[in-house]
């Protein structure tokens, strides 16, 4: 296949994933995937082997998603579909690794035979059981489970899946809603490339598969390839909601001959009792996004692109969550996992690492009842701390990194439910001091309008451990959490007063250098 040719049949595959992801974002109902883009879109091929991803989304959600695929295909052969089938789950420990991620596979048919697969995964609103938070003592107070089963079939709804889902959820509206909005993305990007094959005279895309992979990959070693080789080690300290210390460490060997990476979790901290465990595919996610942002971010992410790197870490590590550990606010621990990769990634590429930063967006939900004495239960809302410094430019403040998760406008939360905003600004001065400074936090305080008391899940971290600067820059200002202007670091849901105030002061990111 010559470079030209290739070069036009990926264009025109971006397109219609990306064409996918946006279809997606303009029909859900939740704002947390229309408005900030807590979303993955991506092209499967029949083994399930990611091909491309959209041009938005979050590590956590793309390369999960990518992980899932083999355990799609392994459930259900290609040869096994008819023309209709969607497939689905939200197992933590097959895709994403928490309940409120489900990932939906529509099956592209091509003269009767499944060519390729579309698939998605989304933050859901709601999922039943305890919510976004880490109370939840296991997976099983966390909400429904969903196995790898098949959402509809030959077209047809699986009614009493259907029937099981609205029943275990408290949105079942906008639940059911955001997943015909998945199975309708899918849909659109099926047309898409079977317009492509149409006008390329193809019959499938399994060349086109295997070209585009074998050169990613070919690429990614190539990119190890000029590293040298060795093992280098890196660290990371902070503290989660209830007020206890994680570490996670890394060890990072470089094999400069075979082009791969190995990033072994050993000696990291053990499972929590609170809802921050990570399971292996959500930790391998960050870890490659870590490593491949920086040593060659403009190479497609797929599966040639991401088999180099190898990611092992001990079952029962916090890292390496071990069933029935609970995992609802994975995103706690797993937003810190490329911390200490970066770190190790600082001995043999010092140009192109950042500091640390202030690690997993905070994360909201609220439930309640509304001053007509209507219920709401909110989707998942974000708030990002500073971003750790680059060797010679500041960190960038109130963003979210390594996630690229946006956090949705006030103006529509308080148009979606009753919430009142009282502040929202930058912290001027927050990020560590250094030749480049860390990236600054944010306040952002808010109100519930309602007479009735009301729930908080609320997963703020980094209130104590502050983000670390590189060669000599200063830490982060650490983030604080308050409650009618007192302190706060409940792992728990809390029950809230009407008229309560809470008041989210966001972590500053680390500098790089000594400030001058």
């Amino acid at each position: 296949m010559d470079g030209i040719e290739l070069e036009i049949l990926w264009s025109n595959l971006i397109a219609a994933v990306s064409e996918q992801a946006r279809a997606l974002q303009r029909i859900a109902f939740s704002p947390v995937v229309r408005e900030a883009g807590d979303l993955a879109c991506a092209l499967l091929d029949r083994e399930g082997r990611m091909i491309a991803q959209a041009v938005t989304g979050t590590p956590g959600h793309i390369n999960t998603l990518a992980a899932a695929g083999a355990h799609f295909v392994e459930t259900f052969p290609p040869d096994g579909l008819g023309e209709g089938d969607v497939l689905v789950t939200n197992d933590p420990w097959l895709s994403a690794g928490h309940f409120f991620d489900i990932t939906v596979l529509t099956p592209v048919f091509r003269k009767g035979r499944a060519i390729a697969f579309f698939g998605s995964t989304i933050h859901h609103t709601d999922i039943g059981g305890y919510g976004v938070g880490a109370g939840a003592r296991d997976v099983h107070e966390e909400g429904l489970w969903i196995p790898r089963a098949k959402l509809y079939e030959a077209g047809e709804p699986n009614a009493l899946l259907h029937d099981i889902i609205r029943h275990n959820v408290r949105t079942p509206d906008e639940v059911m809603g955001d997943l015909a909005a998945q199975v309708s993305s899918g849909r659109v990007g099926a047309e898409r490339l079977r317009i492509l094959c149409d006008r390329h005279g193809l019959d499938d895309i399994d060349a086109l598969a295997d070209e585009i992979i074998s050169r990613s990959e070919r690429a990614a070693r190539d990119s190890i390839r000029k590293l040298e080789g060795g093992t280098y080690r890196g660290e990371s300290r902070f503290d989660i909601p209830g007020g206890a210390e994680i570490v996670l460490k890394c060890a990072l060997t470089v094999d400069a001959d075979a082009g791969d990476i190995l990033v072994d979790f050993a000696g990291s901290s053990e499972a929590s009792p609170h809802g921050v465990n990570v399971v292996l595919n959500y930790t391998h996610a960050y870890s490659a996004f870590a490593i491949r942002s920086t040593l060659d971010p403009d190479l497609p992410n797929n599966h040639g692109s991401l088999k180099p790197i190898r990611v092992t870490a001990p079952e029962g590590s916090i890292v390496n969550a071990k069933y029935p550990a609970p995992v609802a606010a994975r995103h706690v621990v797993g937003m810190y996992v490329p911390m200490p990769i970066l770190k190790a990634l600082h001995a043999v590429a010092p140009d192109r690492v950042v500091a640390e930063g202030a690690g997993a967006v905070w994360t909201m939900q609220i439930q309640g009842r509304d001053e007509r004495g209507e219920p709401f239960t909110s989707a998942m809302f974000n708030y990002s701390g500073g971003m750790g410094a680059r060797r010679t430019k500041p960190g960038l403040g109130a963003t979210c990194y390594p996630t690229g998760v946006a956090a949705v406008p006030v103006e529509v939360l308080e148009a979606a439910m009753p919430i009142r905003f009282t502040r929202k600004e930058l912290l001027d001065g927050s990020g560590g001091a250094g030749r480049a400074p860390g990236g600054d936090g944010q306040a952002i305080g808010f109100r519930m309008r309602t007479r009735d008391p009301w729930f908080l899940n609320a997963v703020p971290s980094r209130l104590s451990a502050p983000a670390e600067g590189l060669e000599g820059g200063g830490a982060g200002r650490p983030g604080r959490f308050l409650i009618n202007g007192e302190p706060s670091a409940e792992a728990n849901k809390m029950t809230m007063a009407a008229g309560d105030e809470v008041l989210l002061e966001t972590p500053g990111g680390g500098g790089f250098g000594a400030a001058e």
